[in-house]
């Protein structure tokens, strides 16, 4: 009884997060220039409108450019910090993690405003490397947590048998400790590259017309005409993230299988 109870109750606690999803998705497919229910008829005109206005063509283009770059930064760097933290006798480790997690939870118009003066100070404002870094350093604590939470479920003996044996710190992390964490490296990339491109505030505070993302010129739109190529927008958001979840959880799988941790399907 208290097992279906709480079947029940992890079903409803799914539903409630989708319903929005499950609300704007079918209205991508709408032939209505309008998002309303019911739809009249289906059609992939704004799907084509994405691809044929410039706009949408190069806030999508921007977008990937700013997003790829931020998860390359953000992964390397969320790693290299999670492999200093890793098991560090440190004074005041746990207030060091703290500022690490900092941007998770100072509000972005606090940082936007900070970023926004500082980089044009340094002749980084209006550019893609000033978005991407300031998207980096959202994006680092997703990475950091994600990357801790696989090196800590890694057996040091497996490390220090490779060294023992003669590996160089280098061969260890290469052959050892990274194909282990690889799991956590990629859900961290993951959550970077979704961060990167769901971010609005710290978009508008420092990037240039040159710059617009899809998700700022989602919300440029909602502010002028809310029209249903919003809905397709947030279809490609949502399902490429979907995509890259999955990729995330293929890669868990093979190293759970090479760990002999599940049986190969």
């Amino acid at each position: 009884m208290f097992t279906s109870l709480r079947v029940i109750f992890a079903v409803l606690a799914m539903l409630f997060l989708v319903a929005p999803l499950l609300a704007i998705l079918p209205l991508a497919f709408t032939s209505s220039v309008i998002l309303t229910y019911p739809i009249p008829s289906y059609s992939g005109r704004w799907f084509a409108q994405l691809m044929n206005v410039d706009v949408w063509r190069r806030a999508i283009v921007n977008s990937l450019i700013i997003g790829g770059g931020t998860t390359l930064l953000a992964t390397t760097l969320g790693t290299l910090a999670a492999l200093g933290l890793r098991g560090r006798r440190l004074p005041f480790l746990g207030a060091v993690r703290t500022l690490f997690l900092l941007p998770m939870v100072v509000p972005a118009v606090v940082l936007g405003v900070g970023m926004q003066v500082l980089f044009a100070r340094i002749g980084l404002g209006s550019t893609y490397l000033g978005v991407i870094i300031a998207h980096t350093v959202i994006s680092i604590p997703f990475v950091l947590v994600s990357v801790i939470g696989a090196l800590e479920g890694i057996d040091t003996r497996v490390e220090r048998a490779a060294a023992s044996l003669g590996a160089s710190p280098m061969t260890v992390f290469r052959k050892v400790t990274f194909p282990l964490a690889l799991p956590g490296i990629a859900s961290g990339a993951v959550l970077a590259f979704a961060t990167s491109l769901d971010e609005v505030v710290l978009t508008l505070f420092v990037a240039g017309p040159n710059q617009r993302t899809l998700a700022r010129q989602m919300f440029s739109t909602i502010r002028e005409n809310i029209s249903p190529a919003i809905a397709a927008a947030a279809f490609i958001f949502i399902i490429g993230t979907i995509l890259l979840a999955l990729i995330g959880l293929y890669l868990r799988h093979r190293v759970a299988v090479r760990r002999g941790i599940v049986p190969v399907q």
